[in-house]
């Protein structure tokens, strides 16, 4: 249950939000209204209805001010007039033939003293579904700026909120005057809509939250649809310069000019404000709900400004520095690289300074997993293979970028070049793992790539050090910002949706952390692998001493790794065999634990715990056992149970492993080798960004090349599509050119 905060301060950052407790929701009138303007969008209001009561129903205080009485009486006057129109007709003609009607201009007050009742009539009724009852408030700015009639109106929705009722409360516009300009008290704000109505009625009531709802995303820098128009996540207070406000939405009598007044104010009096999308149908039936989980949605208005830039314009900084990047010349970046390796040596003692401060809040806080300890510590053996690793990347970034993969004369003169380039801009989050931000710069250094990172909050100190000599490095060249790290309170959810912004996303970390990134990340592409289920095949012909080592390496050196075996698989032949009771003993010797398979158990008398999946990644020293007949009954359940990461088969047998090697579908796949060899740096790669299962682009350890895309470059002389048809002068030659050719200077000369 949410808990109320001190009034007097709003909420500092949108994670703060979650714990609103009284919440105000504005409703404009686009939202509540057709798009014909006549009558009300029954479907939107349904959703936001569902989401006001879920949030009440969860124990807080849910207000509503709502817009829609003049449509709703609008609709109902014009029916009323029509029918009355027909009927008079009718009457005197003396036949049915009608002549054209005209409807006459209708008057807002009297279309609200039509609609009020039905509109409320149409809440109670939405609300009831959800046994929430709802109570009718009519407020003007008498009802405000007369302290006897305010204490009156506190007093009611005080007593309506203890009774767990939901006000809903509106402008009586039945009797309220036009508003006059510029009619502001000192220091209160006139009631001149339901923007400065639901302003003044949070303070008022001292809520926590004002969502605002209208027909735009949120607030922007100028009028959206225009060509810079860029949405602002959060708005201060002193940014009232910096943008250039539109007209105003299509129904209603206040525009966004309005609205930021009225959530200044409103800020200033110690509620905190979101203005969002209300009738946007992809996101009408979860934006309250989003607002209030903390989420990216709209325009956040905070009165305290970060000191660092924000994610968006980090990502921007990044994108700007990445191209100046990419255009360097490749022993440049390899410059870049080869003082980033120094600086790890050099400064070792700065890192492992704050890596163990890292470390010291990890113990002490006492439920971090040994594995992820493991991971989080570095050490001067971890540096130095780092920066060997860093210096194998610099060699390999001297012909990465730019590099001709086919050449080909289309025609005379006509020449064509398929050439690697950047991906753009990288987002990699990654967990406990701090060693991977030297690593993954390091990469997108070489491919000519920007870079923004998201560590884990246990190795801020260890990762803030790592990116000062990242930058450092990046200096010497002047592409200081080309990688960014992010450092603010940003959720991972809210950065998968840069996708106008980030080119791809890199997850480094659990399988649940890839899987919330690719659900998550519904417009970017993401690189890795959500499980890693490795199996170790061994085949009827497997030697003795391979089997015994390369199960040890597989299942002990590294449990927690994504390499490492989960379930080992065992030809039927095997069982009962030395071999067999030398490998039990082995894994007992090495304290794993057994979980048997089906099958495995049936042969059995006492049998080890039984797997509860035959799709499980432990991640520790446990792993499953299962028995297959044949090789290719291996593959079959390899296929069915892994998750395409690295395989293995062990036996003497040349032809069956040839099968096995051919016939197995994963991104990785060995023949007498360990599971653990399915690494970057053991591919001879430098370092990798990850192990993509993925069936596109990058598969296995990715490295360098697994970060440039390509672009075709056409270099002509005036050539035209026309020359090539049936009445040009041109034949097309398609000529295969030697990739090592340069084409500069080497061109036809006639």
């Amino acid at each position: 249950m949410a808990q109320r905060k001190a009034h007097g301060s709003s909420f500092a950052h949108r994670s703060e939000l979650r714990h609103a407790k009284r919440i105000v929701v504005k409703l404009g009138s686009a939202v509540v209204t057709r798009g014909d303007e006549c009558g009300l969008a029954l479907g939107r209001l349904a959703s936001i209805v569902e989401q006001v009561a879920m949030l009440q129903n969860q124990g807080r205080e849910m207000m509503i001010v709502t817009s829609g009485a003049v449509a709703f009486g609008k609709q109902r006057l014009r029916h009323e007039i029509l029918l009355s129109q027909s009927v008079r007709q009718a009457l005197h003609s003396g036949h049915n033939q009608l002549k054209d009607m005209s409807l006459p201009v209708l008057e807002a007050r009297a279309c609200a003293a039509a609609g009020q009742s039905g509109l409320m009539a149409l809440y109670e009724a939405m609300f009831t579904q959800y046994s929430t009852c709802t109570a009718q408030v009519l407020v003007t700015n008498l009802d405000f700026h007369d302290d006897d009639k305010r204490q009156n109106l506190n007093s009611t929705l005080q007593e309506l909120l203890r009774m767990n009722i939901v006000p809903i409360i509106n402008t009586n516009d039945a009797v309220v005057p036009p508003p006059e300009p510029n009619s502001d008290l000192q220091g209160v704000i006139s009631i001149k809509d339901n923007d400065s109505l639901a302003a003044r009625l949070a303070v008022e009531m001292k809520a926590d939250l004002l969502v605002a709802l209208s027909d735009v995303e949120g607030l922007y820098n100028s009028p959206p649809g225009t060509d810079d128009a860029k949405l602002i996540d959060i708005f201060y207070p002193g940014d009232q310069q910096s943008i250039t406000y539109g007209t105003k939405s299509r129904v209603g009598i206040g525009g966004m000019e309005a609205k930021v007044k009225a959530a200044l104010w409103a800020l200033q009096g110690g509620t905190s404000v979101v203005i969002a999308n209300g009738t946007n149908p992809k996101v009408t039936g979860h934006v309250i709900t989003d607002i209030v989980e903390g989420k990216k949605v709209g325009t956040f208005f905070s009165e305290i400004k970060p000191a660092g830039p924000t994610v968006e314009q980090q990502t921007e900084m990044a994108r700007n520095s990445g191209r100046t990047l990419a255009s360097l010349p490749p022993e440049q970046r390899s410059e870049i690289i080869c003082q980033l390796a120094e600086l790890l040596t050099e400064r070792k003692e700065e890192i492992l300074a704050a890596n163990k401060l890292d470390m010291d809040l990890a113990v002490n806080a006492g439920h971090m997993p040994q594995a992820m300890l493991k991971r989080l510590s570095l050490s001067p053996s971890k540096l130095n293979s780092l920066a060997i690793g860093l210096r194998q990347i610099a060699v390999a970034a001297q012909d990465s970028v730019g590099r001709v993969l086919r050449r080909t004369r289309v025609a005379h003169n006509l020449e064509l070049e398929q050439i690697t380039v950047p991906i753009g801009v990288l987002l990699v989050i990654f967990e406990a793992r701090p060693d991977c931000l030297p690593q993954v710069s390091a990469l997108a250094i070489a491919s000519g790539n920007a870079l923004l990172l998201k560590g884990g909050k246990e190795a801020a100190n260890t990762n803030r050090v790592l990116h000062q000599l990242t930058q450092e490095a990046l200096s010497m060249h002047g592409v200081t910002e080309a990688v960014q790290l992010v450092s603010t309170r940003e959720e991972v959810e809210d950065l998968c949706r840069l996708d106008k912004m980030i080119d791809l996303i890199i997850p480094r970390g659990s399988s649940q952390l890839v899987r919330d990134i690719q659900r998550a990340a519904k417009g970017i592409p993401v690189m890795g692998h959500s499980e890693g289920i490795c199996h170790v095949y061994l085949d009827a012909d497997a030697s003795i001493d391979k089997v015994i080592k390369i199960v040890r390496d597989s299942k002990c050196d590294y449990p927690a790794a994504c390499n490492a075996m989960e379930t080992l698989l065992i030809h039927r032949d095997i069982l009962r065999t030395p071999l067999f009771d030398q490998i039990i003993d082995m894994l007992r010797t090495e304290r794993v634990k057994i979980h048997a398979g089906p099958r495995f158990a049936s042969y059995l008398t006492f049998s080890p715990s039984e797997a509860k999946s035959l799709r499980t990644e432990y991640g520790d020293l446990e792993c499953c056992m299962e028995v297959v007949d044949s090789m290719e009954e291996a593959v079959d359940h390899i296929h069915k149970y892994g998750s395409s990461h690295t395989d293995v088969i062990v036996t003497e047998n040349e032809d069956t492993a040839e099968q096995f090697l051919q016939q197995l579908d994963s991104a990785c796949v060995f023949w007498n080798a360990s599971s653990r060899f399915a690494d970057g740096y053991r591919f001879g790669l430098g370092a990798e960004v990850g192990i993509s299962t993925a069936r596109i682009h990058a598969r296995g350890p990715v490295g360098l090349e697994g970060l440039l895309t390509t672009k075709w470059v056409l270099r002509g002389d005036g050539h035209t599509a026309a020359d090539f048809s049936e009445h040009g002068t041109m034949e097309y030659l398609h000529e295969s050119l030697p990739v090592g050719q340069p084409l500069a200077g080497q061109r036809d000369s006639n």
